[in-house]
């Protein structure tokens, strides 16, 4: 499997992706953006410049909408994931509600 650590790894491969593989690159790459978000926003919040405030707290709204993109792909192409998140989904909204997990 390629490192996906590793910058432009991907595109060195000999060969193509499992799905196995590609469902591990989407959930690595849900977690680049999420790192992004907090980066771009804990540079924001330290620094006065107001123009550069803006525009770092407007790519860390266009990496949210990417993790968005990447969660949809994820759960359309494992269904394991997609049933994990929806229970997770449920369990919450039970808690929330006052009731048990």
């Amino acid at each position: 499997m390629p490192e996906f650590a590793t910058p432009y790894s991907v595109k060195r491969s000999e060969r193509k992706l499992t799905n196995e593989e590609l469902i591990r690159a989407i959930r690595f790459s849900i977690a680049g953006e999420y790192e992004a978000i907090q980066l771009y926003e804990e540079i924001a919040e330290t620094i006065d410049n107001e123009e550069s405030k803006r525009l770092l707290n407007e790519i860390a709204g266009d990496e949210r909408v990417h993790a968005g993109n990447l969660l949809y792909l994820l759960n359309l192409i494992s269904p394991e994931d997609a049933r994990g998140h929806k229970e997770g989904v449920e369990e919450a909204e039970k808690v929330i509600k006052g009731g048990k997990e």
